[in-house]
C-alpha cells in the first residue's frame, strides 16, 4: 500500500495576478523539492478528474454555483472578494482541486492506497457554504468529508485544519454536525476575524497568539485535540494541510519549523493508526514561503508515506 500523490498541471493555470501570494509556483515548488529528494518514487502518483456538479452539491447550492460560473471571465479577471480573483481557467482548477479531494476518499476507502495528499489548488477552507473568500471558491475538505459520509457510510469524520487562518468555512459548514469532529489551530485574533467563537460541540478550536513558541502551539494543540479525537474514534481524518505557520512564511506570525509539521503529521497519524485503519486525506491549504513550504509538506509526505 502506498501513498497517493494528487496533482493536475491545469491547477497552475489559475492565477490571481503578479505578486498575489496564493501563486502557481507554489505547486512547481512543491513538485520540484520532492524530486530533489527522491520521495516521487515512493508515491503513487494520480492525475484528478474534475468534481461532478452533484458532487459539489453536497455541500454548495446550486444558486451559489450558478453564480460562481457566471462571474467567471472569458478574459482578464475579476474579484469576489478583495483578495480572490478569477480568471478564464479559475474554476476548472478549482473542480480539479476539488475532484482531487473526492477521488482521494473513494481510492482509500476502497483501500486502493493507504493514505493520500492533494497537491492541487485553489485552496477551499476558507469557502463557506455560499461565499467564496480567502483565496477559495469551493470547499475541498468539506467535498471529502461528504464524500465519506453520505457515499461511504461513514459515521464519524474528523477534520483537522493546522493552517494559520482558521478555516471559517468549514466551520461554516459542518458546525452542529455531530457526525464530524472539526479540530483547528490558527493565529489569534487574525484573518478571517469570524468564527471563532463558533460554540457548537464539534468545533474544537486552538486560537494561537501571534509570536508564540513552537514548543507553546505544540503544547496547546495536544492539550485541546489529542483527548477529543481518541474519544471519538474517527473512522478516517481529514487535514486541512496549511503550512503558513511557519517562521518564515509572511503571510503570519508564528514560529513552526519543518520538524514541526513532521511532528503535527506523526500525531495525526497515530491517532489514524489507533481509530482509522490508518485512512488520512490531507489536501494542501496555505504557505507562501516557497521553500519553506516546499520543505515542510515533504516532511508532512515522508510521515504519511512511513505509516504502513
Amino acid at each position: 500500500m502506498t501513498t497517493a500523490f494528487f496533482s493536475h498541471d491545469d491547477c497552475m493555470k489559475h492565477n490571481m495576478g503578479p505578486e498575489h501570494p496564493e501563486c502557481p509556483e507554489r505547486l512547481s515548488a512543491i513538485l520540484s523539492y520532492i524530486a530533489d529528494t527522491n520521495l516521487e518514487q515512493d508515491l503513487d502518483w494520480v492525475r484528478p478528474e474534475e468534481i461532478t456538479r452533484d458532487q459539489l452539491l453536497m455541500v454548495h447550492p446550486e444558486k451559489y454555483l450558478q453564480q460562481l460560473d457566471m462571474m467567471q471571465p472569458t478574459r482578464g479577471r475579476v474579484f469576489t472578494d478583495p483578495d480572490t480573483a478569477m480568471m478564464p481557467d479559475t474554476l476548472r482548477a478549482a473542480r480539479l482541486a476539488a475532484g482531487a479531494n473526492v477521488q482521494a476518499v473513494d481510492m482509500v476507502m476502497s483501500s486502493q492506497v493507504t493514505n493520500a495528499f492533494v497537491c492541487a489548488r485553489p485552496p477551499g477552507h476558507h469557502a463557506e457554504r455560499s461565499k467564496s473568500m480567502g483565496f477559495c471558491f469551493y470547499n475541498n475538505v468539506a467535498l471529502a468529508a461528504m464524500r465519506a459520509l453520505n457515499f461511504h457510510h461513514l459515521e464519524r469524520v474528523a477534520i483537522i485544519d493546522f493552517d494559520v487562518h482558521q478555516g471559517n468555512g468549514t466551520v461554516d459548514i459542518v458546525s452542529g454536525d455531530e457526525r464530524i469532529l472539526m479540530c483547528s489551530s490558527f493565529q489569534h485574533p487574525f484573518y478571517p476575524h469570524s468564527h471563532v467563537y463558533r460554540q457548537a460541540p464539534n468545533i474544537i478550536n486552538a486560537p494561537i497568539e501571534a509570536n508564540c513558541s513552537a514548543a507553546d502551539y505544540r503544547k496547546a494543540v495536544e492539550t485541546a485535540w489529542v483527548k477529543k479525537l481518541q474519544d471519538f474514534k474517527p473512522q478516517v481524518i481529514l487535514i486541512s494541510a496549511g503550512f503558513d505557520s511557519h517562521r518564515l512564511d509572511p503571510m503570519a506570525e508564528l514560529n513552526l519549523d519543518t520538524e514541526d509539521y513532521r511532528w503535527l503529521t506523526e500525531m495525526i497519524t497515530s491517532v489514524a493508526h489507533d481509530h482509522s485503519n490508518d485512512r488520512v486525506i490531507s489536501t494542501l491549504e496555505g504557505g507562501y514561503h516557497l521553500k519553506a513550504l516546499a520543505e515542510s509538506v515533504t516532511a508532512h509526505l515522508q510521515v504519511l508515506n512511513s505509516v504502513y
